[in-house]
């Protein structure tokens, strides 16, 4: 192996040259002005080197800073526990690859600061003399230009070989760096690098880490899915459970924001969204409900605070606020939950989406939430609940921040098995019997810089889930018959009406791939489930076909608006739409009476209405959740599996009729 501290490297490729890259570097230090890309030196090496010359990086330097300290190390990797524990099986599987290859694979923090170093021994030995081991910090500023310090600044994957380092203690080595990011998109919380000396050096080493960083990003997206929904179910279990109405801020271990709902306006307004994964106080470093009640924003004051724990620790927090004002003013006839703007160029009217119930509203809130944070997005409902339009809100919030992002979508139960993966990645001239004669890009290619939409995800080929897989970890596709790595930057959103778990557990769906889309699950309720939509709907329904067709709106009648309202709506919200339209084709009048309704809403409500004189379509729910705990003897897994929902969807029930796991 060549030693890591040699003088002379081996040139990493044919655009690598030695001589030029110390005369340059040897020309910043002495002030003489860099050429550019006639100096033979990379432009995201200059820059990092002019950033450390312009900060006074020592460029004598030998070696990195070091936490001598135990305790405070100790209290370090303590604070990097999540990441740590992320990247363990990432690192184990690549480290048995490295005894014996000359190289190390080093995770860092945010800081640039290693928290674990493992590999080929030797190497580690010679790390160990630039102090480039648990502890030693490669902050770009302190240590100069280097794969992990670099590749943190820079926030994308780096190389740095050899003569490019700009501190002369450190050019003997070889080193790609990955950053890895926050699944909620705030920003980097670590990297990942693999260093050695010059003669490690391939070009595949930048791959190798960044697919290594990305599956870092999806063990810790996965960890922080659980963690939120073991901390939901601690909450439900909880006498924090009780009351719907508060406003409630729930905090996971460190003090991010796990869950949030019935923010007052101005609170909201004084901090900001209560986005899913905000740090919104440290409570590493607060022990008090004192001292969290003060650390909080001026607007967001507590009546209480209380104690999730979890394994006999605590795990979460709290925050009790008060009600928000109720203002006194009437709903508007048709209540508009949101507006989603047109896409650029279409020429389309912005499209409303309509409703005032409780479950609505916290979907769509979710939805716009999970958009701001950049997570992957499932959305499950039934046929006909309008999942499209929570696609296209998530799509509204990249055209606030980029008016020309794509919105793409694709049908994976529309196209023929043999097609999936040309449709999803493209494919170059040749690639197979009737590819376009100059090949074409792929919906991840038409989406790059938005939002790419599939739909019926559930369909998706078996042979083709691990192709998807990938690229949502390494963020490129590589076009069928063709080896060129081409990088995208999507946000996928899914769709399905199926409960894919189902599907985990019958084998036809990957696991592995289901946790990768599903960062947040959106449940779109069905129509029935929506209590009080119902009329909001048909006027917006029969505005919008009288407007089409040129005539006056409908008038309906009590008696038909009470069996419409009390219908079950087995095709939710396109069912009545469609009515809405056949009125309006087939009505001689104005007038609709309940004799002009299909004889099968005719013949009574399918479930009971709110007009209804007995119990009501909650009492009802909450009777038969009831029932299904105490059948179950509080397993959450068996009632919703009795009721035909899904898990999210039982605690949010649970959650508003104020039920709790433990049956006597």
């Amino acid at each position: 192996m060549t030693d890591a501290r040699s003088d002379r490297p081996a040139a990493p490729s044919a655009d690598y040259d030695h001589g030029a890259t110390m005369r340059a570097w040897e020309n910043l230090l002495s002030g003489v002005a860099a050429e550019g890309p006639a100096a033979g030196v990379r432009p995201e090496i200059l820059a990092s080197w002019q950033r450390c010359r312009k900060v006074g990086t020592d460029a004598r330097a030998c070696e990195a800073p070091l936490h001598s300290c135990e305790e405070t190390l100790r209290e370090r990797l303590q604070g990097a526990q999540e990441l740590l524990e992320a990247a363990t099986d990432t690192l184990d599987q690549l480290g048995r690859l490295l005894e014996g290859a000359g190289a190390m694979l080093l995770l860092c923090d945010a800081s640039s600061m290693v928290i674990r170093a493992i590999g080929d021994a030797r190497t580690r030995d010679q790390g160990r003399e630039i102090n480039l081991e648990v502890g030693g910090t490669w902050d770009e500023a302190v240590i100069g230009t280097n794969g992990i310090g670099t590749a943190i600044r820079e926030e994308r994957p780096t190389f740095v070989h050899a003569s490019e380092h700009f501190c002369a203690g450190i050019k003997g080595w070889s080193c790609a760096a990955a950053p890895i990011r926050d699944p909620f998109g705030f920003g980097t919380v670590g990297a990942i690098d693999l260093s050695g000396g010059p003669s490690i050096f391939r070009p595949h080493n930048l791959a190798l880490v960044a697919a290594a960083a990305r599956d870092i990003e999806a063990r810790l997206a996965e960890r922080r899915r659980q963690e939120r929904e073991r901390l939901l179910e601690a909450f439900i279990d909880t006498s924090a459970g009780r009351g719907p109405e508060d406003g409630v801020v729930i905090l996971d271990r460190m003090g991010r924001v796990a869950f949030s709902r019935n923010i007052a306006p101005e609170a909201q307004d004084a901090t900001g969204p209560l986005r899913l994964g905000h740090m919104l106080v440290d409570l590493k470093r607060l022990s008090s409900d004192s001292q969290i009640a003060a650390a909080l924003p001026p607007m967001l004051r507590p009546s209480g605070i209380s104690r999730l724990i979890l394994d006999g620790e605590q795990r979460g927090t709290v925050l009790h606020l008060p009600r928000p004002r109720v203002a006194s003013a009437p709903r508007p006839v048709a209540a508009v939950a949101s507006l989603i703007p047109p896409r650029a160029g279409t020429g389309e009217a912005p499209l409303p989406i309509i409703g005032q119930s409780g479950e609505f509203l916290n979907a769509l809130d979710l939805a716009r939430r999970a958009a701001e944070a950049g997570a992957s997005i499932l959305i499950q409902g039934e046929t006909g609940t309008g999942k499209e339009l929570f696609a296209r809100l998530v799509h509204a919030s990249f055209v606030a921040r980029k008016a020309d992002a794509p919105f793409i979508t694709m049908n994976c139960g529309a196209i023929s098995v043999e097609l999936v993966a040309s449709e999803l990645f493209g494919h170059v001239a040749g690639a197979f019997t009737g590819a376009m004669r100059d090949g074409r890009p792929g919906k991840f290619e038409l989406a790059h810089g938005g939002v790419l939409c599939l739909d019926e995800i559930g369909e998706m080929p078996l042979d083709i889930q691990p192709y998807l897989l990938r690229v949502l970890e390494q963020r490129a596709i590589y076009r069928v018959g063709d080896s060129r790595r081409r990088p995208v930057d999507v946000q996928v959103v899914a769709m399905t009406n199926r409960d894919l778990m189902d599907d985990v557990s019958a084998g036809t769906f990957r696991r592995d791939l289901y946790y990768r889309i599903s960062t947040v699950t959106i449940e779109v309720p069905p129509l029935r489930a929506r209590r009080g939509d119902v009329p909001l709907l048909i006027a917006h329904f029969n505005e919008a076909a009288a407007r089409r067709m040129g005539r006056a709106p409908l008038r309906f009648s009590d008696e038909a608006m009470a069996l419409l309202d009390g219908w079950d709506w087995p095709g939710n919200v396109r069912e009545l739409r469609n009515l809405c339209d056949r009125l309006h084709v087939f009505q001689r009048g104005e007038d609709v009476r309940a004799t002009d309704l299909p004889e099968s809403i005719r013949r009574g409500p399918a479930r009971p209405g709110p007009r209804s004189e007995d119990l009501s379509l909650d009492e009802v729910e909450e009777a038969a959740i009831r029932r299904a705990f105490a059948a179950a003897e509080g397993n959450v897994t068996r009632v919703a599996a009795m009721l035909g929902i899904s898990r999210p969807t039982l605690y949010r029930k649970m959650r508003h009729y104020g039920i709790r796991r433990t049956y006597e």
